[in-house]
């Protein structure tokens, strides 16, 4: 038995996509269709039934009579002959995690536009994809992961897949892009990049390339996919990744993309080649590798595990590293992205606050909900689950004298749970990782996993990166674009506010006011608009240069619109405080060389 998907174009200028469903044996009783409520890798319940504008049935040429029997949920009377769903999809979600559809390019992710049948979700699936009618849309062509062939007429493709899991496991482009193929260690990878860029696509061949390379050894070949798919969609500004089994979506600043005439590696780059890595990286460490919770998924409501720091932290961890170990960036430029992320954490004061299991359970009513007081209530468990899994390495290393190491026990969580992830579909209990590190490692880890999982402790990052030859500066920023790395002659200390600002519509705002600085003393709030400091007009340019005007401590009257109400606050700016991190290689430290080299190179 098969199910029949079939997706097409249905009004480009107005976003709908229409989607049929072809049942050939419905349930006697009622066919139920459902749509998930999230999708896999981002941890918030989105409610995709919200864009069904609207739905119908038919059966043998009849309709049928067809009520919504929850949020998410269809049932269709009762019939005995083949059944097809038809529904319209609005499609405007220019992220990686929905649908889209324009004149210029389609994209979408199965959890949002195709309903699963309910009681047949293990049947496998045929998708048609059918290219839009008009000459404009000749040219479009697809980027999937699904094994997908043009169908005999030439108006679209024919894709398969396992069952319903496996066909919203791979998101789907049309329309126009640039496309570059390579092998990484014999197996096809394919790089397609939608809107306008002009991306030195060779260059970007070689860097990816050798970041695949670098982790499908990480973990043992062969690959655990027979080609894999990099879906890139190139804006004006904008940042993200979704993780698949086969492929990953994402977005990324245009600008960040190399240009043919460039030769160093710009920030930018840098940054995206991480978010590659990240998302590859997944495909081993959380898409096969997977918490219990996930295994398998439920998408009809939140399946909570205090296991993100693994998946995600770990994850984060990796990424630059892979970097560094496929030749990409050097030593200090790895050094300086652990020195950001301490500083990401040292100006969090919500480290004190949750910890990281908590932080974990709590993805889905925080991290993809945040607000004004996040940073004062909350911590990431991307960034400080990163530096936990740099602290465990570390750990590792120096309690077996470089015996031993994270790696060991990501390849031994590889052989345990995710090689014959598809037969057996066990995923790790809660504590059960860190059972599995202290097996392979052969050591008593528990007080580490308690610090640095269950407890507000700050983590002993110092401490250990002395001993592997790194020596540490915690200064004050320079600046507000400051966000660490190493400053030979750090800046002398300024007053502040304890504040984050952004600029709107020519005003500075307040986007987050810092528990214990001076501005939440006063009772100023996010939101409020800065407009005067002693009289004198305040803006993003010189509002460090109105704070140093006066000794810390001296009284400042600050005016402020909150709402449509003029306010004054007697404020009081306190000394900044030492929360921006340096890091580099200690020199005279050659007894710290070998173990420093095995670890950064993974040797």
């Amino acid at each position: 038995m098969t199910i029949h998907y079939r997706i097409a174009a249905h009004s480009p200028q107005a976003h709908l996509f229409k989607v049929v469903v072809s049942v050939s044996q419905p349930d006697p009783a009622g066919q139920v269709f459902w749509l998930p409520s999230w999708i896999p890798g981002s941890y918030l319940i989105r409610e995709f039934a919200r864009h069904v504008v609207s739905v119908s049935a038919i059966s043998n040429g009849q309709p049928v009579k067809i009520e919504k029997s929850g949020k998410m949920h269809w049932k269709v009377a009762p019939t005995h002959a083949p059944l097809e769903l038809t529904l319209l999809v609005y499609a405007y979600d220019l992220s990686v995690r929905g649908a889209y559809l324009d004149q210029s390019r389609g994209f979408f992710n199965g959890t949002g536009v195709f309903p699963a049948v309910a009681g047949q979700e293990y049947a496998a699936c045929e998708l048609t994809v059918e290219r839009p009618s008009g000459k404009e849309f000749s040219r479009w062509g697809i980027a999937t992961s699904l094994p997908h062939a043009e169908t005999q007429d030439g108006g679209g493709w024919l894709c398969l897949a396992r069952n319903y899991d496996d066909l919203i496991d791979h998101p789907v482009e049309i329309g126009c892009f640039a496309r570059v193929q390579f092998r990484a260690c014999g197996v096809p990878h394919e790089i397609v990049i939608s809107g306008r860029h002009d991306a030195d696509l060779k260059r970007l061949k070689k860097d990816i390339k050798a970041i695949c390379e670098a982790q499908i050894r990480f973990f043992g070949e062969p690959a655990p996919f027979e080609r894999y798919l990099f879906l890139t969609l190139a804006v004006r500004e904008g940042y993200g990744g979704l993780e698949h089994r086969a492929s990953t979506a994402l977005i990324c600043s245009r600008n960040d993309l190399p240009l043919a005439h460039e030769t160093g590696t710009k920030p930018g780059y840098r940054q995206f080649l991480g978010l590659v890595s990240h998302e590859y990286f997944h495909a081993w460490n959380v898409k096969r590798i997977k918490p219990a919770a996930f295994a398998p998924y439920v998408l009809e409501q939140e399946a909570h595990t205090r296991l993100l720091w693994a998946f995600e932290g770990i994850t984060s961890y990796y990424d630059d590293l892979m970097l560094l170990r496929a030749g990409l960036i050097s030593e200090q430029e790895y050094l300086d992205q652990i020195a950001q992320a301490m500083t990401s954490v040292q100006r969090t004061p919500g480290r004190l606050i949750q910890s990281l299991e908590d932080a974990s359970l709590d993805a889905w009513i925080k991290h993809y909900r945040p607000d004004e007081n996040s940073p004062n209530s909350q911590i990431s468990y991307y960034v400080k689950g990163a530096l936990a899994a740099l602290c465990l390495d570390l750990t590792i290393r120096r309690q077996t004298a470089g015996c031993k190491s994270l790696d060991d026990v990501m390849r031994a969580l590889w052989q345990r749970f995710g090689l014959n992830f598809d037969e057996h579909g066990k995923g790790i209990d809660e504590r059960e990782w860190e059972s599995l590190a202290q097996e392979v490692t052969g050591l008593d880890l528990s007080g580490f996993f308690d610090n640095a999982l269950r407890s507000t402790n700050e983590l002993p990052l110092v401490e250990l990166l002395a001993q592997f030859g790194i020596e540490s500066q915690l200064r004050v920023a320079s600046g507000a674009s400051d966000k660490g790395g190493w400053q030979d002659s750090p800046a002398k200390p300024s007053n502040s506010l304890g504040i984050r600002t952004a600029t709107d519509n020519g005003l500075l705002k307040l986007t987050h006011v810092l528990a214990g600085g001076a501005a939440q003393s006063a009772g100023l709030s996010a939101n409020d608009f800065l407009l005067a400091i002693d009289g004198l007009r305040v803006t993003a340019s010189n509002l460090e240069t109105l704070l140093a005007g006066k000794p810390a401590g001296e009284r400042r009257q600050i005016v402020a619109f909150r709402r449509d109400e003029l306010m004054y606050f007697d404020v009081h700016p306190q000394v900044a405080e030492a929360d921006t991190w340096g890091l580099r290689i200690k020199d005279g430290e050659a007894a710290c060389n070998h173990v420093r080299a095995a670890w950064l190179s993974g040797e």
